[in-house]
């Protein structure tokens, strides 16, 4: 298994930040929790070490794949909190690498991975960073939002079959109102995603 090459880090917006420390992107990230950048910066600095680890534990490279993307997932989510310093000393405890590596650590150990033939997820196709933004905004959406653009991105189910489900959980909605719910949830889902993460993986300018 080689590990994989991210196009992102080629990025201007990623480039211009390769300069900055460990410390200085962390704070970053936890000041700017709207820009995606520096959280990108990280992914690309640290990728090839965490899956190295974790492509030597996994039994097949889609397996590898996928806790690679969920490793990140849960990095994302506890970055936000995260503190290297002791409050006591002022001095760093533990280094942005060493914490990196007892996570996905933590990750092998813990995750309980699915059969590779039950994996939908494509590293190709969605960098984890874009997933990690992607997953944040639909979070924001209302819930049946949510469940009509998911059911029509990842089970590519058609408007009819979407209206057939939700009728028989009790909503009233017709083909045509679900096909207008998903292009307004890709409105929504463009508006809610920081601008530098649709400029990196969207192309936007």
């Amino acid at each position: 298994m080689q590990i994989p090459h991210f196009p992102e880090a080629n990025h201007p917006l990623v480039k211009s930040l390769f300069h900055e420390t460990d410390n200085e992107l962390l704070t970053l990230f936890q000041r700017h929790p709207e820009v995606g950048k520096y959280f990108t910066v990280i992914f690309c600095r640290y990728s090839p070490i965490v899956y190295t680890l974790i492509r030597h534990s996994a039994r097949s490279p889609v397996q590898a794949d996928y806790l690679f993307a969920l490793t990140w997932r849960h990095i994302y989510y506890e970055l936000g909190g995260l503190n290297l310093t002791s409050p006591q000393s002022g001095e760093e405890t533990l280094t942005l690498q060493n914490w990196l590596i007892n996570v996905t650590a933590f990750c092998i150990n813990e995750i309980q991975l699915p059969p590779t033939e039950a994996i939908h997820y494509s590293l190709q196709a969605t960098s984890p960073p874009l997933w990690c933004y992607v997953e944040q905004a639909l979070d924001q959406f209302p819930a049946v939002l949510r469940l009509i653009v998911l059911m029509a991105q990842t089970f590519h189910w058609s408007e009819t079959r979407i209206a057939a489900y939700l009728q028989a959980e009790g909503e009233t909605i017709t083909p045509i109102e679900v096909a207008n719910f998903i292009q307004e949830g890709y409105r929504m889902l463009e508006d809610k995603l920081p601008a530098d993460i649709r400029a990196i993986y969207l192309g936007e300018d």
